[in-house]
């Protein structure tokens, strides 16, 4: 696909300050819900493959999905904040539970795992659990990186993943890898978030 600059840019702008952008802490699980039903977040960008799926997530934020979580999801819960100590202490950046909406749009919205200042530079952390070994960074998980770094204005984001077996972890440290920003991509997720609120709206 031919990467087009968009007539505003959404990248040369200064950018308010990210902690000035949180709507909602997830500790708060009624007010941070409310406010991710108002917009795309980067859970919903994550599955934006397509047309077919553009459909199918702007009926779910309308609707509801019906899914309440399973082990899968559960063991992961439990073992987020464990991942996160781990991630606070090699790499110095410290877990979050903020909702931040886009300097940009207020609909645009993220809850990475860990937000930090580094160098005078902002760095996130995203954290997972897996039952199988990774060849590669999962696509869907590249879009919910690229979109978080667009939300807050953050050039690199650390990925954190932990292998288990029967909900027992493999090793006894997690995996880590370094994404970096992709603006071109990021161009790409924007129109298809819009897009996803156009859809939003035409249901209301």
């Amino acid at each position: 696909m031919t990467f087009v600059q968009p007539t505003l840019s959404l990248w040369d702008e200064p950018a308010p300050d990210h902690t000035a952008r949180i709507l909602a802490q997830s500790t708060d699980r009624v007010a941070w819900l409310r406010a991710r039903s108002t917009g795309v977040t980067a859970t919903d960008v994550a599955r934006l493959s397509g047309p077919k799926a553009l459909r199918a997530v702007s009926l779910e934020k309308m609707y509801g999905s019906g899914f309440g979580g399973n082990a899968y999801t559960d063991h992961g819960v439990e073992r987020e904040p464990h991942i996160a100590r781990w991630v606070r202490a090699h790499h110095r950046i410290e877990p979050s539970a903020a909702l931040f909406h886009s300097a940009h749009e207020r609909r645009h919205l993220a809850t990475p795992d860990g937000v930090a200042v580094i160098d005078g530079t902002l760095v996130l952390a995203e954290i997972k659990t897996s039952s199988s070994p990774w060849k590669s960074v999962p696509r869907s998980y590249l879009r919910q990186i690229w979109w978080q770094q667009y939300v807050l204005g953050a050039e690199r984001t650390l990925l954190v993943w932990e292998h288990h077996e029967n909900f027992v972890p493999v090793d006894p440290e997690p995996t880590c890898t370094w994404i970096d920003r992709d603006d071109n991509q990021i161009h790409i997720l924007v129109g298809l978030a819009n897009q996803l609120l156009e859809l939003m709206g035409r249901r209301r």
